[in-house]
């Protein structure tokens, strides 16, 4: 695993855009916490991750490449787009997928929903300059515990994840979950 400044990452943006598109795994940061990512789009990459985290049933969220994606991608009601209004920001939204090829089946294992964030953080910036959305699952260790720097990762970590983007210590907690499928939204923080 090759470890990346913030200025490192957007000096090889070109070459790693490339990459991620290709199936690489990334070690990223948020405005929250460090997650796992790689294209929403390659069905391979997500299985390695699916792998390296040893969750095959759960769906994974995704880092969306801006809100006008979403718009395009997903079904918004007016309430919905009232928490739109909200990102960049610290929450997942699930939303029903109005094109269901704008992610692979993988990401959320081929049902009509998909959890979106745009965090409020430069790897936004990143994912929007590739045009293509992340998987975004928080980066954990043994017994779930939070991975606070690139540096504590696991041998798992080095041995199937191409690169990390370090953002020095990250010891927040997950972003708060909005699912807006439901008639009332139902807000779920997680500590």
């Amino acid at each position: 695993m090759q470890i990346l400044s913030k200025e490192e990452t957007f000096l090889n943006k070109i070459r790693l855009h490339r990459e991620i598109k290709k199936g690489k795994i990334i070690l990223h940061p948020t405005d929250t916490i460090y997650g796992l990512g790689c294209s929403a789009k390659n069905k391979k990459a997500i299985e390695k991750i699916r792998k390296i985290k040893n969750d095959f049933e759960r769906p994974f969220s995704i880092i969306a490449p801006s809100k006008s994606w979403i718009k395009e991608n997903c079904v918004l009601s007016k309430r919905d787009n009232e928490w739109l209004d909200k990102l960049p920001g610290p929450y997942t939204l699930i939303l029903r997928l109005k094109n269901k090829e704008a992610v692979s089946e993988e990401v959320n294992n081929d049902i009509a929903t998909v959890g979106v964030r745009i965090p409020d953080h430069w790897i936004a910036d990143f994912v929007n300059e590739v045009g293509i959305p992340f998987v975004s699952t928080a980066a954990t260790l043994e017994g779930n515990e939070l991975l606070q720097h690139p540096k504590e990762s696991s041998d798992d970590y080095h041995v199937h994840v191409h690169y990390a983007f370090d953002d020095g210590y990250l010891k927040g907690r997950p972003s708060t979950i909005v699912d807006l499928v439901k008639d009332k939204p139902l807000v779920t923080r997680r500590d």
